[in-house]
This record gives structure tokens, C-alpha cells and sequence, in this order.
């Protein structure tokens, strides 16, 4: 716990991924601070796009609620080409899909991430900019200055977490590679209203190619929440660029720009004059900039008690609001583990699965979109509904992690390292509506899942998950449809109406575990207190001989 200088995890940077790091280990009862060198929240629509699935992980968390009633739904994309339509995307995903696609500026973001970690008794320490580091073999001393200077601190924690952004201090003092490189465009952001009649929930891209078949001029609208207002994003007239003239220290060219003219009403009209589908008039200004747009990776994740995530890990052009998405779920990710270090229940080699399995996400992430950034989403031939679970996140997965057990040979349903498949009519006696599995797996850290078409409760197993992990797993069990129950055993839950045997593929005794990101760890078939204890074993440390019961 944090005192006089000394914390579990010290986050640097209150964006979206640095407050859900905040928010993941304060839920699970680490102690962190959270630093930030901005002195208030930056009023800015940059990253606007909430994929399906960081939805699933805040429904997960417990915030999905207040993003879903602060959002807006994106329906959809329409696309015009020299004034021609030739194309409407629609955004429907599979009816078990629980949440679709969704608009929500930034600043709003952050504001709902920030004000739930405030639960926890955790605020942002604004003002307060990160300037070096020492790492040591039991911990970190991290020095931080106000932004004004005049006042330092030293702190001392087990780990600190960068999420500091394409500039992060903190990557650049491990000596981490990021190579890449930069788009030469420059492009111009605009938070404002307009009076057309478009279709609202859907965003716009409008093209003008010139001769040789080239874009030379571009529109991209995303709907925000309010009336007819969306962020837009353009390319820079001459008289706005910059290009030449201001120089990122640190070679990487990405992210609003500072210094020089800012792009106005009038700037923004000129754009919509020569692209707009219908003729429409721009109104209420609330913000703008100019950006340049970079792609990189860095070689790893971090080293030792010191890692990275978000922007500080992988940057990328913005095409398809992957960005933000994935720096979430890196978060998410790195969280879990992080609880687990902290409070000595994690297997030595657990946090070394970060890297191993977040680096290969952001190694896709960035390749696709710098191929859909220059030749559009026909760059890659996969089928419309597979490109689009792609682009919801749904496909993200880890087989093959070192934490992950192999597959179980059946080949239907869900393999071990996929996305955990919500489902619905899971009916309890003493609940008057069936439930949804994500309802059982809200807030639950480790769950076991023990589906079993009857016979004797499975006590053995039970008892072998609870004593491998400390009592850190939440156990269920799952009676198929018509099975029946062991009258000795507590009320359970049924799969009434067969949903989830038909999400997972299983027609017998299986056990599956759902790790606390959502994913699969294991499925077993059949399960055995060995099998199922020797997948655990690769996540906990175990307890202490003569300790568990």
C-alpha cells in the first residue's frame, strides 16, 4: 500500500490505458498512484472509437453501464468517392455478440475510467511528470518533479507501469527499440456540428482520386454524442502545415502537434465544400489540432520490474479505432498478473506472458492498419464478417501462450487461448430469469466453469482448483439441459435451453478456465484434479506447504 514514498505499482500517465492499469489492480487490492504531467484532463476528442470487445471487458470490470449511456451507437460507414457513393458498411455483428460498436470522445472516456477508480480511494496526481528511474532487483525508485518545478519526491515500488504515450520516458530509459516509421501527410482534427441529413450513427469517408488514381483529398467523420456532431479528420492545407518546421526531439513523429495555427471554421468549410456528399454548413467549434501519424513497435514490453503498454508500446495510423482498444486490453492484460506478483501468488514466470502475449497483438495491429491506411480494408481478402469480428477485437486470442494449455483435440467450440463466448438461459432455482455467463463472470477474477451432463458433484476438482490458487477461482457448475442434479449438492446453474453447450461445442463433462481478462486458459475434457492442477500451476505459485486446505 502506498506510504511515505513506498506503493505496490506506480502508473505513469492518466490516459485510457494508464487508468485502466489503475483501475485493475485497485480492484484487486494492490496499492498504486497514478501520475500524470498534464495539470488537467486534456479537453480533446482524439481517440473516439469503443471497440465490442473492451465493452465485454468494462462489462467484465463493472463500468459498461456508464460508457453505454455516455456513448453513441456507429451503426455504420458510408463511403463516397469524387461525390459518388460506392459503399455502406454495416456494423451488425452475431446476435451472441453482447455489445456491438460505439462512439465516445476521449475526455469522456477518461472521465468514466477516472471517476470509478475514485471508488477505490485513488485519484490522478496531475501535474506530476515522471523524470527518471533506477531499477533494482526488489523493487523501483522513480523520481518525480511538478510540473512547476518546485517540488520532488522519490518513490520506491515493486513495479511501475509506462503508459506514457509514442514519447514515453519511460521506454526510452530502458533502452527499448521502437522501429518504424512515419507518414509524410500531416492531418488536421475538428470536434464540430453540421446540418446535413446523413443517417445519423454512421461515419463518413470521402475520397477525391486524382488521375493516376491516388487520394489527394480526404474526409473522415466519426459521430459523437450530441447533435449532428462528430470529430473529423482532413488533410492539412498548405497554410496549416508544419512540416519542416516543427521537429519531435525524440524522432517520433505522431500525435497532436504543437505550436503554429490552429485549424478553424473556415478551414474545416473549405473541406467540406469539396467533399461533403450534400452541401452543409460547420458550426460550433469545440476543438482542433494538427497530427502526424507514425507506426512502431517496440522490440519488448518491458524489462524486469518495469513495463509499457498503449501507445507507449505500438503506434499506428488510426484507421478502424484500434489504438485506444488495444492499449486497454494490454492494460487489462498486464493488470491481472501484476495482482498476482504483488501478492506473491504468481508463478515466477507469469509476468514474462505479457510480453509474449500482447507484443504479437500489437505486431498484427499495427501491420493491418498501416495496410488498410494506405490501401483500404480490401487490403486484406478475408470475408465482410470475418473482417469485421477482426476489427470488433473479437479474434484477438493466445494460443500457444506459455500460460495457456493446449487444445483439447475436440476441435468444436472455443480452444484454449480464444475469447470466452457470452451466452444466455443459464436458470437458477431461485432466480426468477435465466442469466447470461457474463453476468456470472462480472467482477470474478480465476472462474471455473464445470459443465457436467450428471452424475456426482465434482468435489475433487473443486477442492484441487481452490487449493492450487489459494482460494483465488470461483467455481461453477453447469448441468446440461435435462441432466439431474445431485439432490445433496447446493443449487446450481442449468443450461436450460442448451445455450452454452452449443457456444462452447461440449456434449459431456468439461471443465473450462476463464481467466480474468475474458479468455480461456484451459479446457478440459475430461477433467482430472492433475490436468486441471497442472494448468494452474503455469498462472499461481501455489501455497505454502501445510497452508491450504
Amino acid at each position: 500500500m502506498t506510504d511515505n514514498g513506498v506503493v505496490d505499482v506506480l502508473v505513469v500517465g492518466a490516459g485510457p490505458v494508464g487508468l485502466t492499469a489503475a483501475v485493475e489492480l485497485r480492484r484487486r487490492g494492490v496499492g498504486c498512484r497514478v501520475v500524470d504531467r498534464l495539470p488537467v484532463r486534456a479537453p480533446f476528442a482524439k481517440a473516439v472509437g469503443i471497440q465490442p470487445r473492451t465493452l465485454e471487458l468494462w462489462d467484465r470490470t463493472g463500468l459498461v453501464r456508464a460508457a453505454v449511456e455516455a456513448a453513441v451507437p456507429m451503426r455504420g460507414q458510408l463511403t463516397y468517392v469524387d461525390g459518388v457513393e460506392e459503399g455502406r458498411m454495416e456494423l451488425a455483428l452475431p446476435p451472441e455478440v453482447p455489445y456491438g460498436f460505439a462512439a465516445l470522445p476521449q475526455y469522456e472516456t477518461e472521465r468514466i475510467l477516472d471517476e470509478f477508480l475514485g471508488r477505490f480511494g485513488t485519484a490522478v496526481e496531475r501535474g506530476v511528470e515522471l523524470v527518471s528511474f533506477t531499477q533494482r532487483d526488489d523493487g523501483v525508485i522513480s523520481r518525480l518533479v511538478s510540473s512547476t518545478g518546485t517540488a520532488q519526491e522519490e518513490v520506491r515500488s515493486q513495479f511501475l507501469v509506462g503508459c506514457d504515450g509514442a514519447h514515453s520516458l519511460v521506454r526510452k530509459q530502458l533502452g527499448l527499440a521502437f522501429e518504424g516509421g512515419a507518414f509524410p501527410e500531416e492531418y488536421m482534427l475538428a470536434d464540430v456540428e453540421v446540418d446535413w441529413d446523413l443517417p445519423p450513427g454512421y461515419g463518413l469517408r470521402a475520397m477525391h482520386r486524382a488521375a493516376d488514381g491516388t487520394v489527394d483529398d480526404l474526409l473522415v467523420c466519426i459521430p459523437l454524442p450530441g447533435r449532428r456532431r462528430y470529430r473529423m479528420s482532413m488533410m492539412v492545407p498548405p497554410a496549416l502545415s508544419r512540416a519542416g518546421g516543427h521537429q519531435d526531439t525524440d524522432g517520433v513523429a505522431h500525435g497532436l502537434e504543437e505550436g503554429g495555427r490552429l485549424p478553424t471554421l473556415p478551414d474545416v468549410q473549405a473541406v467540406l465544400d469539396r467533399l461533403s456528399p450534400q452541401p452543409t454548413t460547420a458550426s460550433a467549434l469545440r476543438w482542433s489540432s494538427v497530427f502526424r501519424i507514425s507506426h512502431r513497435l517496440a522490440d519488448r514490453y518491458g524489462e524486469g520490474r518495469v513495463l509499457i503498454a498503449g501507445d507507449a508500446a505500438h503506434i499506428h495510423p488510426p484507421t478502424g479505432a484500434q489504438g485506444m482498444n488495444t492499449g486497454i486490453q494490454d492494460a487489462y492484460n498486464l493488470a491481472w498478473k501484476l495482482a498476482l506478483a504483488v501478492h506473491g501468488t504468481a508463478h515466477p514466470d507469469l509476468l514474462a506472458s505479457y510480453g509474449a502475449e500482447r507484443r504479437p497483438v500489437g505486431a498484427e495491429v499495427v501491420g493491418r492498419t498501416v495496410r488498410h491506411a494506405a490501401q483500404g480494408v480490401q487490403a486484406d481478402p478475408e470475408d465482410p464478417a470475418t473482417l469485421l469480428l477482426r476489427e470488433a477485437q473479437l479474434l484477438v486470442g493466445y494460443r500457444g501462450s506459455p500460460i495457456v494449455a493446449p487444445p483439447d483435440g475436440d476441435g468444436d467450440g472455443p480452444q484454449p487461448g480464444d475469447r470466452a463466448p457470452d451466452c444466455g438461459g443459464l436458470a437458477h432455482d431461485i432466480a426468477a430469469y435465466p442469466q447470461r455467463l457474463y453476468d456470472l463472470l462480472r467482477d470474478r477474477d480465476h472462474v471455473l466453469l464445470l459443465y457436467q451432463d450428471g452424475g456426482d458433484r465434482p468435489d475433487e476438482l473443486i477442492d484441487a482448483a481452490r487449493k492450487l490458487t489459494s482460494n483465488q477461482i470461483t467455481v461453477y457448475v453447469l448441468l446440461a439441459a435435462g441432466a439431474q442434479p445431485d439432490p445433496a449438492a447446493p443449487p446450481g446453474y442449468r443450461d436450460a435451453a442448451g445455450e452454452f453447450a452449443r457456444a462452447y461445442g461440449v456434449r459431456d463433462r468439461t471443465a473450462f478456465v476463464v481467466r480474468p481478462d475474458g479468455y480461456l486458459g484451459a479446457r478440459l475434457r475430461p477433467p482430472t484434479p492433475e490436468n486441471l492442477t497442472a494448468h494452474l500451476a503455469q498462472v499461481f505459485r501455489g501455497p505454502p506447504p501445510g497452508l491450504a486446505t
